[in-house]
């Protein structure tokens, strides 16, 4: 502590205690101790948090910030129920500092770590905890306490306070928009100037081009076509393919539904040339998507499901050719644009495709628009007000043209 109170934590480490395990039981990700005994609070609430519809990935992502938590409060000395702000300002400030943990030190990556690459104007990742993983862990943490205030049983305060500067709720909502539940976090980091994630045409072109093998040809063309997420199209199955109106079913990350997306008659051609490949044809509730690996059971080379650590080791072999740094997140933005300017296609159609619950969320973060593009579309606009063999628009009907002619001073 400073003379004023506050904590020195520029030296503080996080201790290495406690772990998330997998469990076969009701809730699927637990916090356990050094003891393997699970963390009671932390249950309770994922107990809770599953019952109200969310999925096995959210129970995961939420035990895994609050793992963190609960070792930053070990760390500080400070009981969970006896936290206050102090612990959660102090805990963005720390993470804002230093580095996320490693479990094995860079290699390839050491030189590019933090850089933007020159062809794809794409940022590596580095080991800092970004703006986004903040703003997650503030908003994990604040649900996990007002559980335990709504059941009369954890502080009085919620230790993540919601900020009341210049902030109203719902000030600008939008009346087309269903309403969100809670506000703006006093320690939540500012978000960085959305980039666009597009795959230019000539640089999708490339990328294909690297592609070893015609399960990953099939893999991607259909990504790119149908903007679905990385796991959403390994889950394919072969009943999931409509070959005849070009449709595959996909289960939504977000609420388990199933949604038929179209695709493009190249990805269907692909498809047909991965299955032909294989020896022996899937069942129809196999796994499209496969793999050969070799086992420990002296069987030699099996096939098994594809994961999603080798959908990004096809990636990484065709960034290492191309010097790139695209991941399969980029092709769906990819699609995303793609059909935002189709003039056939609305945003309510891009976004019933993205399978998002809110036009933002598409909006702002999927059809963010590449700088120099805009550019030039606003200079092929200028040039055509310009061109004075450009014929001029016909009054609409009802409108005599000799009187707008005397409204505007002159002819149009």
């Amino acid at each position: 502590m400073n003379d004023d109170g506050a904590r020195d934590i520029r030296e503080l480490r996080l201790p290495k205690w406690g772990k998330v395990v997998e469990l076969e039981g009701l809730v699927p990700f637990l916090v356990v101790d050094e003891q393997e005994v699970p963390i009671a609070p932390i249950r309770r609430f994922l107990t809770d948090f599953l019952a109200q519809g969310n999925s096995p990935r959210s129970v995961r992502s939420y035990a895994y910030a609050l793992l963190r938590w609960w070792r930053w409060l070990r760390a500080v000395g400070v009981d969970w129920d006896k936290a206050t702000s102090a612990e959660c300002r102090d805990l963005v400030l720390w993470l804002g500092l230093h580095a996320k943990p490693r479990n094995t030190p860079r290699t390839k990556s050491r030189d590019t770590a933090g850089t933007v690459n020159p062809i794809t104007r794409k940022r590596y990742l580095d080991d800092r905890y970004a703006a986004r993983t903040i703003r997650h862990s503030n908003a994990v943490v604040r649900s996990f306490y007002e559980f335990w205030i709504e059941i009369g049983e954890g502080p009085l305060l919620n230790p993540v306070p919601l900020s009341s500067r210049g902030w109203r709720s719902h000030a600008h909502h939008n009346p087309l928009e269903p309403f969100r539940n809670g506000g703006c976090l006093r320690y939540n980091p500012k978000l960085p100037k959305q980039r666009p994630r597009e795959i230019p045409d000539p640089q999708w072109a490339q990328l294909f081009a690297a592609l070893r093998h015609n399960r990953d040809r099939a893999l991607l063309a259909l990504t790119v076509s149908t903007a679905a997420r990385a796991a959403e199209i390994l889950g394919l199955r072969l009943v999931d393919l409509d070959w005849g109106e070009q449709l595959i079913r996909v289960t939504r990350k977000g609420s388990g539904a199933s949604q038929w997306l179209p695709a493009s008659a190249e990805a269907f051609v692909w498809l047909r040339i991965w299955i032909a490949d294989l020896e022996t044809p899937p069942e129809p509730n196999d796994p499209l998507w496969q793999t050969l690996r070799r086992r420990d059971r002296g069987q030699g080379l099996c096939r098994q499901p594809m994961t999603y650590d080798a959908l990004r080791k096809v990636l990484t072999r065709a960034n290492e050719v191309l010097g790139t740094n695209w991941s399969m997140h980029d092709l769906r933005h990819t699609a995303a644009l793609r059909m935002a300017r189709d003039e056939h296609l609305s945003e309510r159609d891009v976004q019933t495709i993205l399978g998002h619950a809110h036009l933002s969320t598409t909006i702002e973060i999927y059809l963010v628009q590449d700088e120099a593009e805009t550019i030039a579309r606003v200079r092929r606009h200028l040039a055509e007000l310009a061109d004075p063999d450009r014929p001029a628009p016909a009054p609409a009907p009802g409108y005599d043209e000799s009187d707008l002619t005397v409204l505007f001073g002159g002819p149009l």
